[in-house]
């Protein structure tokens, strides 16, 4: 008996040369499923880009603005100055407020030392101030006194010269209030705020010369010949060793241009 051999019958698709049709529609089953994962991903950019923007914009209306402000303390500066100084004036969104930057414009105020802005959200702006310590007093022309701290600010210029304060000179007259000192009165500038507590209570003014020699007026009648700023340290202990111990009359000068040969003229 001849063996018979048994074919297995080719699929129809597969016998047209197509692909199995169960292979196909699995392939657009993926396809398709990778389709809806990708719109899945755009649909959620497009929202989160949407809640974005929402809340970009609701940061920025009045709800959130620079509404409540606060400023501490301000004696000579009115708080509607240091606002405006600060930048606030308008009330900016709360996001838009930089605090190093209000900060440094608060400072330009003449009499502020130091500034610093804290933000309190949903519109809160504290902003503290340290004002700066009157020292000293020039004379300008017209009678006028500005009246500098100890870095030679000038914080105001008045009519009337404040009491108690150190009157100093030089070449160069004190600009507009918030300027400081030019370079030819720094001698003066820097006697005047170094003097010690041995002596400095008794000093009533310091000139400079164009020059660069330093003069000391006293409470008593005497005057002190400091030279050039240069080794303060070893002058000033001259100067307190002479008024402590040296008989002194009005009208003398002590000169301690060279440190450590301090000499006494009578006047």
């Amino acid at each position: 008996m001849t063996p018979t051999t048994t074919r297995a019958r080719p699929a129809a698709g597969a016998a047209r040369g197509g692909m199995d049709p169960r292979i196909s529609a699995r392939r657009t089953a993926v396809t398709r499923q990778h389709g809806r994962r990708r719109l899945h991903v755009v649909v959620g950019l497009l929202i989160g880009a949407g809640v974005l923007v929402g809340v970009w914009f609701l940061l920025h209306t009045a709800l959130f603005s620079a509404r409540a402000l606060t400023v501490v303390g301000a004696v000579h500066e009115t708080p509607a100055q240091v606002v405006q100084a600060a930048g606030l004036a308008g009330h900016p969104p709360l996001l838009s407020v930089n605090g190093g930057a209000a900060a440094t414009g608060v400072e330009r105020l003449p009499w502020v030392a130091t500034a610093t802005v804290h933000v309190s959200w949903p519109d809160g702006v504290r902003i503290t101030v340290t004002e700066a310590v009157p020292r000293l007093v020039m004379g300008l022309a017209g009678g006028k006194w500005a009246v500098l701290s100890t870095d030679g600010r000038v914080l105001s210029v008045g009519a009337v010269r404040p009491p108690g304060l150190i009157a100093i000179g030089g070449p160069q007259p004190p600009g507009l209030p918030g300027t400081t000192l030019g370079p030819r009165d720094q001698p003066a500038l820097t006697v005047a705020s170094s003097l010690p507590l041995s002596f400095g209570a008794q000093v009533t003014g310091v000139t400079v010369e164009p020059a660069g020699w330093v003069q000391l007026a006293m409470t008593t009648p005497i005057l002190v010949d400091i030279g050039t700023a240069t080794q303060l340290s070893e002058k000033y202990e001259d100067v307190s060793a002479l008024l402590a111990g040296a008989t002194l009359h009005n009208g003398d000068v002590i000169d301690v241009s060279v440190p450590d040969a301090p000499t006494v003229t009578e006047g």
